[in-house]
């Protein structure tokens, strides 16, 4: 089994909300740390029950839980990169902590990772409350001080709804780094395969109705990514090379330019022998290349727009042969999770 870090066990006490010390070590919200990881997937074939899990760490203001993952060793005082991680829509906690898996690498990259959950599976502006309690908490236990970065992820609708909270002061004032999983590309907006959409059983060829809706829909998506927020950050893109149509990936950035960015360069192909911990099951029935087939193994293409502003990282990350929910693989993980760590932070520490 893949060596799996630390995470959390079933909080034994749900109205523990303040980072306690135990043996010296930090126990946020009241997290057991546990290894392996609480309802961390096997290798292949996680169960339904485990990957439609919510989480056991409850926020207290709104009674609602989440996942939380961190380092066993965490000592008081130690600068940790902290990450909120949002699932797509249709999506679950443990579903988004396995598809992007940062509990296998808090330890050694010394991470802080929580993972909510909408009770809709869509994220909204209802959620935004719950979204910052948690962030507000963590950073109150952690220290300010010791935030060295926040970073947002999000998968698909998660990752809209990165871009729709970086408008909100509350993100605005703290975010440090978004990571985009096949959730949308800043400035310039990638268009999507003409045969995107989740497959059904025995599934018709849409309606003109229903294709004039899809690109609408797409046409809306499109017109909030050209509008670049007002503050800074570091961004990373990555997607399945099949959610994409033959355009591909465009290879100028808006947001490079935006962070006075140099250009483009090709970095070393990423390759990884084993597949991601989870899929669309569901969609298997009548697979789609472009939605998303089995986890497996394959090659993904890295680019980074050179020497950006105050040391900022502008890349892109495309899975080749992958289309949107295999899940990621280990390689691709831990370079992602490199470049977030290798990114500038500091907003929480020197602002609000």
């Amino acid at each position: 089994m893949r060596a799996a870090m630390c995470g959390i066990a079933i909080v034994a006490a749900l109205g523990i909300a303040a980072a306690v010390r135990a043996d010296d070590h930090l126990k946020l919200s009241g997290a057991d740390c546990t290894t392996p990881a609480y309802l961390h997937c096997p290798d292949e074939n996680c169960s339904a029950d485990r990957v439609i899990n919510q989480g056991p760490v409850v926020e207290m203001k709104t009674r609602r839980t989440y996942f939380l993952d961190y380092p066993c060793d965490l000592k008081a005082g130690e600068p940790v990169t902290l990450i909120l991680s949002l699932h797509g829509r249709g999506s679950f906690g443990n579903w988004q902590r396995h598809y992007f898996p940062l509990l296998d690498y808090a330890a050694k990259y010394r991470l802080v990772v929580a993972t909510p959950n909408s009770p809709t599976h869509q994220w909204s502006e209802e959620d935004d409350l719950y979204l910052e309690n948690i962030v507000t908490t963590l950073v109150e236990q952690i220290g300010k001080a010791n935030v060295r970065a926040f970073w947002l992820v999000g998968h698909s609708q998660g990752g809209l709804t990165s871009y729709r909270l970086l408008r909100e002061a509350f993100f605005a004032d703290r975010v440090d780094g978004l990571l985009s999983l096949s959730g949308g590309r800043l400035g310039l907006s990638t268009v999507v395969a003409p045969s995107f959409d989740r497959p059904a059983p025995n599934m018709l060829p849409p309606s003109p109705e229903q294709q004039r809706q899809r690109q609408a829909r797409f046409a809306e998506v499109a017109a909030m990514l050209a509008q670049l927020p007002d503050t800074t950050f570091s961004f990373i893109f990555t997607t399945g090379e099949r959610e994409m149509d033959s355009a591909g990936l465009p290879t100028t950035s808006p947001w490079a330019d935006k962070l006075g960015c140099g250009a483009r360069e090709r970095l070393a192909d990423i390759v990884d022998t084993k597949g991601g911990y989870v899929y669309d099951g569901s969609a298997q029935a009548s697979p789609n290349p472009a939605w998303g087939l089995l986890p497996r193994g394959g090659t993904a293409n890295v680019f980074a727009f050179a020497n950006c502003a105050s040391g900022r990282i502008v890349a892109d990350v495309v899975r080749l042969d992958k289309g949107h929910t295999e899940g990621l693989e280990p390689n691709v993980t831990e370079t992602l999770v490199k470049l977030m760590v290798a990114a500038p932070g500091g907003k929480i520490r020197n602002g609000t």
